[in-house]
C-alpha cells in the first residue's frame, strides 16, 4: 500500500476515534458549559505554547539534508508564532485570569504528547514533526469551526468573543493541509515514510488519550 493510501486509511480510522469520544461529541454539538469550555482551552494552550519550540528544534537538525522540510517548518513557525496569546485572550474573554492557565501543570496526557514530539525533534529523525503537524492541521480544519459555532451559539455569544482561535484555525488550517500534503508528496524516502507514520500514528493517539483521559 502507498504511503498516501497508508495516511488517508490512518487518518479516517483515527477520526473516527476521536469522534467517538463523549468530549468531541459534546465540542462539535455545543453541549458544554463555560467551565468545560475553559477547561477545554486550557488544555489546549501548553500544546499551542510548544508548538513552535518543537518545529525550532527540528528544524535545527534538519540542515540540508532536509532542506524542503527545514524551510517549510521556517514558514509555518513564522505563521504559528504567538498562537498561545490568543489562546489566553479567548480564556480571558470569559473573565478567568490567564495567570493561572501559565501556571497550572498540563495533565499528564498532554505533557505525554508535548515530550514524544520533543523526543522526536532532538533525538529522532527531525522530519518526524511534520506528524505532529499533520495531526494538528487535520483536527483543527475539521473540528476547531463546527466547535466554535455551536459553543458560541449555545453561549449566546458572537465568535469574536472567545473563539477567536479555534474560528482563525479552522479556515487557515485547510490552507495549511494544502502545503503540507504538497510536502508530503515530493518525499521519496521509505526511511521518512515510516517515521512519519509512527509519528502521525502516535500523535492521534496521544490526542485521544487526551480527550478520554481524567482530569
Amino acid at each position: 500500500m502507498s504511503f498516501t493510501n497508508q495516511l488517508i486509511e490512518l487518518t479516517d480510522l483515527s477520526c473516527r476515534d476521536l469522534e467517538s469520544t463523549p468530549t468531541i461529541r459534546k465540542l462539535l454539538s455545543g453541549d458544554v458549559s463555560e467551565k468545560h469550555y475553559i477547561s477545554f482551552m486550557t488544555d489546549i494552550y501548553p500544546i499551542v505554547l510548544h508548538f513552535c519550540p518543537i518545529m525550532a528544534t527540528a528544524a535545527g537538525r534538519c540542515a540540508q539534508r532536509y532542506e524542503a522540510v527545514r524551510l517549510y517548518l521556517y514558514d509555518h513557525i513564522h505563521e504559528e508564532k504567538g498562537h498561545e496569546k490568543i489562546v489566553l485572550q479567548d480564556i480571558a474573554s470569559f473573565g478567568f485570569s490567564p495567570g493561572q492557565v501559565i501556571e497550572k501543570t498540563p495533565r499528564g496526557s498532554i505533557q505525554a504528547m508535548i515530550a514524544f514530539n520533543y523526543y522526536l525533534a532532538l533525538l529522532g529523525n527531525p522530519c518526524s514533526v511534520l506528524g505532529m503537524i499533520y495531526v494538528l492541521e487535520i483536527i483543527s480544519s475539521v473540528y476547531a469551526g463546527k466547535a466554535a459555532e455551536a459553543i458560541s451559539n449555545t453561549f449566546g455569544r458572537k465568535l469574536s468573543d472567545g473563539f477567536i482561535f479555534l474560528q482563525s484555525h479552522a479556515s487557515a488550517d485547510m490552507e495549511h493541509m494544502t502545503k503540507l500534503r504538497n510536502l508530503l508528496q515530493s518525499i521519496d524516502s521509505p526511511d521518512i515514510f515510516s517515521d512519519l507514520m509512527n509519528s502521525i500514528k502516535m500523535n492521534f493517539y496521544l490526542f485521544y488519550q487526551i480527550f478520554t483521559s481524567e482530569k
